[in-house]
């Protein structure tokens, strides 16, 4: 099936925004990023540029495709600058209050043919698209962070998502050269309801005293051989986002298995949030970071 996404406006201009911007556009896919925020979108483009000037210099991309790549992102801060756009996806704050409030001042602005997705890692989609005038038309897509790096796509399909829309997305993922995995409209989707209760386990473990930062994300390395971590992951993932999920999985699940760790909400309320404030598991702020218990 031919691509029939041509354009693509992404609400969100943070982490997971700009990533999904970045992988649209090298796939010549052109894209208008949107924030309310202009000085986001300003940070968002010298991201981009950044992660685009790093595969130039590891001669992974031409720098004739650099600039051809940054030619196709535009920035708006209205919703109307995204009407042209074949697919909307938001990529906000994982927070449904917030979620549900776009999609119904964005449908205002889109034509009725307009697919719109959400980005979201654990929220129901159903309930999502109920906030918008097209359920018919909207999907989850959830990418993975981070976006250029990773490469799964999870699609979860709402009750009333229909198949042309269904379609239209699994060709869109495989114009992007990600591989689609299809997820029931559950809790948290697949990848998070099995990795976000093995972090909040990992917190646990921190919590009760069994071991140290240290000791737990050496443990995980090189005894289960992954790549980071648990605690070292939920600091890049952002526990603000990590303590969201665990609280969708247990108001959804009804489980007491999914019970946020007190040691996570504490750290949220401090607001050590992890790398993207300096601190959360570990301190960031020197030049190697370090267990901050």
């Amino acid at each position: 099936m031919a691509n029939t996404i041509k354009s693509v406006g992404i609400i969100g201009a943070g982490q997971m925004g700009t990533g999904i911007a970045q992988v649209c556009a090298q796939s010549g896919i052109s894209v208008v990023l949107h924030d309310l925020s202009a000085d986001r979108l300003v940070a968002g483009l010298a991201t981009i540029n950044g992660n685009l000037a790093k595969l130039v210099a590891k001669e992974a991309l031409s720098e004739a495709q650099r600039q051809s790549t940054l030619a196709l992102i535009s920035t708006g801060t209205e919703y109307t600058d995204l009407s042209d756009c074949d697919l909307v996806i938001e990529a906000a704050t994982e927070s449904e209050e917030v979620k549900r409030k776009i999609f119904i001042a964005l449908c205002k602005a889109l034509p009725a043919k307009t697919m719109v997705a959400s980005n979201t890692s654990s929220i129901s989609i159903t309930r999502l698209a109920s906030a918008t005038d097209r359920p018919d038309r909207f999907i989850g897509i959830h990418f993975m962070n981070p976006v250029p790096k990773m490469q799964l796509v999870e699609l979860i399909r709402g009750i009333a998502t229909e198949d042309p829309t269904f379609e239209a997305a699994k060709a869109f993922i495989a114009h992007l050269g990600k591989t689609i995995t299809v997820s029931e409209d559950f809790p948290a989707f697949i990848v998070n309801r099995i990795l976000l209760p093995m972090i909040n386990e990992a917190i646990y473990t921190l919590y009760e005293g069994v071991g140290s930062v240290d000791a737990i994300d050496t443990a995980m390395r090189l005894g289960a051989n992954h790549p980071m971590g648990p605690l070292q992951l939920a600091d890049f993932i952002g526990l603000d986002t990590c303590l969201s999920v665990m609280q969708v999985l247990h108001e959804g699940l009804a489980d007491s298995k999914y019970r946020p760790c007190p040691l996570l909400v504490k750290y949220v309320e401090a607001g050590w949030l992890g790398r993207k404030t300096g601190r959360g598991f570990y301190d960031y702020r020197g030049e190697v970071p370090v267990p901050t218990r």
